[in-house]
């Protein structure tokens, strides 16, 4: 089973190096090699509920990664990602014959490991999962990809350990799959929960799908159709029909009470260059009636999780409404696998096959978003608290970018539905407390006035000492750095005000003789 194929790999990860090599045609493949023998050697005796050998779970994780593009760092580690949790071979070991950077995310995926979850636990579970992983994403895509694997397979446990796990995937792990832009693993997870949360809600949507699969498709000849007005514009594209994943489709039916035989799928256009894309909707818009409001631009103003494309929906000749997409084959890539798709977070970018220069690209191990929660997630005083915030964070999908009235002072990412509260604290931390006043655009405002992107904000802070939150502020505060400072200074505020009316107090100088 385990034997050598004609290159030097086992036959076990003979797939997965295939994977591997789609993605980075000239990746060396030893360390693969290596990591497999040490994990099958390691994990040898034990099995899965299943029944099935142990190696066959770390392999599964890493062939997912490997289909998304994840670089061959990311793919040793996840080989590894079980062997000091559940072998004799130890963190020392790793780091000695793979390196301190496979050491560093395999000890992040240990750590992640040992985090319990349920509904005692869930508060703690994201503080303690974004500290394990550090700086560094690629222990939460091993992760996302580790519970991929035992979604899959989660039928061999008990239904009340099948719903414990499918509800923290939904409330934990997708939400993380979103910020993370893998939208191939969080579409699954959120088929896999579905359809344990929501056994007679699956179950209609899957027959709903394969009555629908048993009629030919309407979209096929609008696709022919949008394929042949792309070729003979001389725009080079794939046109295809992507169906919706079940989960989809169910939220569809529900928003609108019934689906039409065009509400199963989207049109998908991957084009060769940035600049195609919009070549491709004004031939779209041109050629086909386009639906006006369903026209949105994710290619200028991209979502905080890297997302790219262009969004319409036209009708045919016939009356006929296709949503589209369009994207380059980048946007694509990054579309699929967010992060993962990125390469190695160490070399410098390569853009159009050709070598960035010198400098070191923006790390993509460290997104924005990852690095507030890990500030204010230090700063949360409970962890009850926390975790509200956290999952209303989450939820907020779009960011909006808001720009200093001030040169020099850089722009600010923001959630949207934030306001000049959540500015002020994104702006000056706590000095925010003595925030009295904004002007927006120029204009003069109140601090609860929600910001949209593109606006100009102005923050006007009183001497020190001289104002203070008001309890006002958490009703336009979104975001959690925001709500958690305003909380822990009212609490402040109230604890001074008590100690001080408490009796025996110290009096103060006025009382003084």
């Amino acid at each position: 089973m385990f034997g050598p194929s004609r290159d030097g790999l086992p036959d076990a990860i003979e797939h997965l190096a295939r994977a591997h090599r789609r993605h980075h045609p000239g990746a060396p493949l030893d360390a693969l090699r290596r990591a497999y023998a040490v994990a099958e050697r390691a994990h040898r005796g034990q099995m899965r509920k299943s029944g099935d050998p142990y190696i066959t779970h770390p392999v599964a994780v890493t062939l997912i990664l490997a289909q998304l593009g994840a670089e061959t760092t990311t793919l040793v580690a996840s080989l590894l990602h079980d062997t000091v949790e559940d072998t004799e071979v130890t963190l020392e070991q790793v780091r000695r014959d793979f390196g301190e950077e496979v050491g560093y995310l395999v000890d992040g995926v240990t750590k992640l490991e040992k985090v319990e979850y349920g509904a005692a636990a869930e508060s703690e579970t994201f503080r303690k999962m974004l500290v394990a992983a550090g700086s560094d994403v690629r222990v939460l895509s091993i992760k996302l990809a580790d519970r991929v694997h035992n979604m899959r397979t989660l039928g061999v446990m008990r239904p009340e350990k099948q719903t414990r796990i499918a509800l923290v995937t939904r409330d934990v792990l997708i939400m993380l799959a979103e910020r993370l832009g893998v939208q191939a693993v969080k579409t699954e997870l959120e088929d896999l929960a579905f359809a344990i949360l929501h056994p007679e809600e699956h179950a209609r949507t899957t027959q709903l799908v394969r009555e629908h699969r048993r009629m030919p498709d309407p979209l096929q000849p609008i696709a022919a159709a949008v394929a042949e007005t792309l070729r003979e514009a001389g725009i080079e594209a794939t046109v295809r029909v992507r169906p919706r994943h079940l989960l989809s489709v169910h939220r569809a039916s529900v928003r609108r009470g019934s689906l039409g035989p065009c509400d199963f799928g989207r049109l998908l256009i991957v084009v060769d260059e940035d600049a195609d894309c919009y070549a491709a909707l004004g031939e779209l818009h041109t050629c086909f009636t386009p639906i006006v409001a369903e026209f949105k631009d994710f290619v200028a103003a991209p979502k905080f999780n890297l997302y790219q494309s262009l969004h319409t929906a036209v009708a045919d000749r016939e009356g006929r409404v296709a949503e589209v997409l369009v994207r380059s084959r980048r946007m694509h890539q990054v579309a699929e696998a967010g992060v993962i798709a990125l390469g190695d977070p160490h070399r410098p970018a390569e853009q159009s096959g050709a070598a960035a220069d010198d400098a070191e690209r923006a790390d993509p191990t460290r997104p924005g978003w990852l690095s507030r929660l890990l500030e204010w997630q230090a700063q949360a005083p409970d962890p009850e608290i926390f975790w509200a915030e956290l999952r209303d964070d989450l939820r907020r999908n779009r960011e909006i970018t808001v720009f200093a009235e001030q040169p020099g002072t850089g722009a600010l990412q923001l959630p949207s539905g934030a306001s000049c509260v959540d500015a002020a604290y994104a702006r000056h931390g706590e000095a925010a407390h003595r925030c009295v006043g904004a002007r927006v655009n120029g204009r003069l405002v109140t601090l609860g006035t929600t910001l949209r992107d593109g606006d100009t904000v102005r923050l006007l802070l009183a001497p020190e000492g001289s104002s203070e939150p008001s309890g006002d502020w958490l009703e336009s505060a979104v975001t959690p750095a925001a709500r958690i400072a305003i909380r822990r200074e009212l609490t402040a505020r109230s604890d001074r005000t008590r100690h001080a009316a408490a009796p025996g107090a110290p009096a103060g100088p006025a009382d003084a003789r």
